[in-house]
């Protein structure tokens, strides 16, 4: 008995050192990249799917209004998902200054709202560039130009972007930092090695005209989440080895962490419920 927990415990030993070690290997593999600095072209719509916002929209807002890319390139859509507080009415006060908001109205239920807006929103845009982030975010003002710089140097059809936490008030939201850069950094080795697997949709970017090959959010739009990673790896069947992860300072978003356990479970397990689809079979053709 003694010897088979010993050979158990080299065995799950190594396992972990070989996670450990091609995941330090992946990390190293994304370089802080090269990007370009000026003469910009590309016509880039940030989405943003909104409920119940109120505390924090407007800040979101401006700090994208406040961006160093160029205004004529830059779209704002802001899509509430039913709000029932001030959400719309807040996005409505910036409509003279270019944001554009539509307003998500389904009679009948929905497993995913935030799919369906962000479709609605893509098919209205005119970019050729989707800019998604959270209506809770913040990013300095060299957010879109460091992405786009990236995109038009780099050509990738997808580009996964940093998010962190900030402004930490407890030990247990201090904790979830930790776990939460650890999940960032993963999705950053698995790119890095070749084999896109997860990334966060506050901070994503994709071509329009790849989201449409790959049927958009057809196949996961059953999910309450999903709208992020399982894209991404809807895209990796179709363009493996042209996503990319951006590992850049100026391209990072920052959210809160949430301030109890209640709420940190109720996001881990709208997190969860998309693993089913990780081995679907005639969804990934693997």
């Amino acid at each position: 008995m003694i010897a088979l927990l010993s050979i158990i415990s080299l065995l799950l030993t190594a396992l972990f050192l070989s996670v450990l070690i091609y995941l330090i290997i992946g990390w190293r593999a994304v370089k802080t990249p090269q990007i370009k600095l000026s003469g910009y072209s590309t016509k880039v719509t940030v989405l943003i799917a909104a409920r119940n916002e109120e505390e924090k929209i407007h800040l979101t807002i401006e700090d994208i209004l406040a961006q160093d890319y160029p205004k004529a390139l830059t779209e704002i859509i802001i899509v509430d998902d039913h709000s029932t507080d001030r959400t719309s009415a807040i996005i409505s006060s910036y409509a003279d200054r270019g944001v554009k908001l539509l307003q998500l109205k389904e009679d009948k239920p929905l497993n995913s709202y935030k799919k369906k807006a962000i479709a609605e929103a893509i098919k209205l845009s005119g970019g050729d560039l989707m800019v998604a982030t959270d209506a809770d975010c913040r990013m300095g003002r060299q957010w879109l130009s460091s992405i786009v710089g990236y995109f038009e140097l780099h050509n990738p059809v997808m580009i996964s972007s940093p998010v962190s936490y900030f402004e930490e008030k407890s030990l247990f939201e201090r904790m979830q930092a930790l776990e939460f850069y650890s999940l960032i950094a993963t999705g950053g080795a698995f790119i890095g090695n070749g084999h896109a697997s997860t990334c966060n949709g506050a901070n994503i970017a994709y071509r329009k005209d790849v989201f449409y090959e790959v049927g958009g959010f057809k196949g996961i739009d059953d999910l309450a989440s999903g709208d992020d990673e399982l894209l991404l790896q809807k895209v990796a069947v179709t363009y493996p080895g042209k996503i990319g992860f951006l590992k850049h300072y100026e391209a990072v978003v920052f959210t809160h962490a949430k301030p109890n356990l209640k709420e940190f479970m109720q996001q881990r397990r709208r997190w969860a419920s998309k693993s089913v689809k990780y081995k679907d079979k005639k969804l990934w053709h693997w």
